[in-house]
């Protein structure tokens, strides 16, 4: 069957079925049910949606298995239950053909989570998930497997693996989801994830979702450019419009059938529909395709070598992007304060605490995010006003926490573009933690994932891998806890973020030095320079705090040196005093210090690193 499936693709159009999620939902079942594991539970109700397509002149039909995956499941406990569902997928199908001449395709959707560089599952970990299922469609006896609504190469590229590791033979069509543009949803131009698919051992590749049939008609014409493979399209019927708190797709039959015409006369081989497509619109798309000649845009032809990768831009030394840039790539001691961003509009005080700093020999100011999702102003416009005001370098946090992948990657071209030259790139506090507890999160990647994407900005590529002309020049930074308790798991992140590009660390607060010298140890392997972050304590009601609210390691002898102060006077006095010895005691261990100003109080972060004296050079003693 695999061979007749590629070899009538040759010689005329094959119409695929439409949408199942569609119909399960308009004959009542919630969207809160795992629609998968209705192969077990209800499955006359899938066979008889597989049905309806065949008697619409569907010539393909799919497995209901697009998330028959153990994470999908497994967020409706359903995991143990990944061959059970797969398996039952392909003989509803299978039993539902029977009396028709047509191939059954197994549908196989993204996990559902992201994976690396962009999230914390690792290649390793959705190859081995895709294979799961996939072991299971093909030994069930499918046709071909049906890639679809993927949204990121790397995910598609490691499904495309497992179905390779699983079996040679069965033909693959890789499909991704596309934005308006005709881009994929991780910023991929047609010509690069063509170029890719078909690397990767693609038999047919197209895309599905997302987008009606005109935007599809555009991206089809740039992926017939870029190959001579057979191609597939799977449009919505149209983008959806809120009806009485539901999702209703408004493209009718005919408009769907006129464009699948279209689509055969742009060279498309493989025709269906996605999100909103029914059993009707496949009849009288089918009807259409018998008329004959479209009325379309001439196929365009493959190009004789296809499209080159985009190379990115050559990166900015080090040392020629910020003073800070320059003092990490000589390998001198930096020095570094926390400002808080005010929690309105006067940064007064914030802006004489620079100038203070500057004065005695601070190298950079290090201004968070909206710490303990605390609402603050804005540390980008913080940042940008001290530098410009005062001269000194900032060093802005940056978090996952509010903001997609898209806002990332304009926040960060606009911070490049007014000068902010230094990052930490951090996941960021989750706002039940702070003063609005009940605003949403994000968090369409961790800080991983961003450094990934601030590495490509430096080198002059987007998100996808697009040319954006010159690199951002970014400094990049990532945190560090040599207190956690699973170090193992912290270490792994460690060299995740170093291999994405990581160029310095900073670490939190460290009162115990052994976790340091540890954590220093266990990183010798993807060493970058690292700055300790010190903490001047005010209060033994702030180091418990610390210990155990933040989960900072802060030994008992600490605490007790702490409670032993009888003023508030006292009590930061001795706070600086340990913050003094932490700082000698690291000096030589690493290649900086992050001093934090609790309470804006600056003097006392200077008081600290006037223990550094002549050593550093670069802060006045008093």
């Amino acid at each position: 069957m695999a061979t007749d499936f590629l070899a009538r693709l040759k010689q005329s159009p094959v119409l695929c079925d439409g949408a199942m999620g569609t119909l399960l939902y308009a004959k009542g079942i919630f969207i809160n049910r795992s629609y998968d594991e209705l192969n077990l539970s209800q499955p006359d109700l899938i066979r008889g949606i597989h049905h309806e397509y065949l008697q619409a002149g569907a010539e393909i039909i799919e497995t209901n298995t697009f998330g028959a995956n153990s994470f999908r499941l497994g967020r409706h406990s359903l995991a143990d239950k990944v061959s059970d569902i797969n398996r039952a997928g392909v003989r509803i199908a299978g039993e539902a053909a029977k009396s028709f001449d047509v191939w059954v395709a197994a549908s196989v959707g993204p996990l559902g989570t992201r994976i690396e560089p962009l999230g914390k599952t690792s290649f390793q970990e959705a190859r081995d998930a895709f294979r799961q299922q996939i072991e299971v469609l093909v030994e069930g006896g499918i046709d071909l497997l049906m890639f679809e609504t993927f949204g990121y190469l790397e995910e598609i590229h490691q499904a495309m693996l497992a179905a390779r590791d699983v079996s040679s033979s069965v033909p693959i069509v890789a499909q991704v989801t596309i934005d308006e543009d005709g881009n994929c949803l991780d910023g991929s131009a047609p010509e690069t994830f063509v170029s890719k698919l078909a690397e990767w051992g693609a038999d047919v590749i197209g895309c599905n979702c997302s987008v009606g049939p005109v935007a599809m008609l555009d991206a089809m014409e740039r992926v017939r450019a870029a190959t001579s493979l057979p191609l597939a399209a799977q449009p919505n019927a149209g983008i959806p419009r809120s009806v009485d708190g539901r999702n209703i797709y408004l493209c009718s039959p005919e408009y769907m059938a006129s464009y699948a015409r279209k689509f055969v006369t742009a060279g498309v081989r493989l025709v269906g529909g996605c999100c909103g497509t029914t059993p009707e619109h496949i009849r009288v798309m089918k009807s259409a395709l018998r008329v004959g000649e479209a009325r379309g845009k001439a196929a365009l032809k493959p190009t004789a070598d296809g499209h080159a990768t985009p190379k990115p831009a050559p990166a900015v030394p080090l040392q020629e992007r910020s003073l800070l840039g320059a003092k990490l790539a000589r390998g001198e001691f930096v020095t570094m304060v926390e400002i808080v961003p005010p929690k309105g509009i006067d940064i007064r005080k914030e802006v004489e605490g620079a100038r203070f700093l500057k004065s005695v020999g601070v190298d950079a100011v290090n201004i968070p995010d909206s710490p303990r999702a605390s609402a603050r102003m804005s540390n980008q416009a913080l940042s940008l006003l001290i530098q410009r005001e005062i001269g000194i370098d900032a060093i802005l946090h940056y978090t996952c926490r509010d903001r997609n992948v898209l806002c990332i990657q304009s926040d960060l071209l606009g911070a490049a573009a007014v000068g902010i030259k230094n990052l930490i790139c951090i996941t960021g506090d989750p706002p039940k933690m702070g003063n609005y507890p009940d605003a949403t999160a994000v968090f369409d990647v961790d800080a991983i994932g961003l450094v990934n994407i601030v590495h490509n900005l430096n080198r002059g590529l987007d998100l996808g891998g697009n040319p954006i002309g010159a690199g951002t020049g970014f400094v990049i930074g990532v945190g560090a806890n040599p207190g956690l308790t699973d170090l193992d798991e912290e270490i792994r992140r460690f060299e995740y973020k170093v291999q994405a590009g990581a160029e310095y660390a900073v670490t939190q607060p460290v009162f115990d030095l052994r976790l340091l010298e540890n954590f220093l140890r266990r990183i010798e392997h993807c060493r970058i320079p690292v700055v300790a972050g010190i903490w001047p304590l005010v209060s033994v009601r702030n180091a418990e705090f610390m210990k155990n609210e933040l989960r900072v390691s802060v030994p008992d002898a600490i605490l007790e040196r702490m409670a032993r102060a009888q003023t508030p006077e006292a009590a930061r006095a001795e706070g600086v005093a340990v913050a003094r010895e932490m700082l000698i005691a690291a000096r030589q261990m690493v290649q900086g210090a992050q001093i934090s100003a609790p309470s804006g109080r600056y003097s006392s972060a200077v008081d600290v690193l006037e223990a550094l004296g002549g050593d550093n050079g670069s802060v006045a003693t008093a």
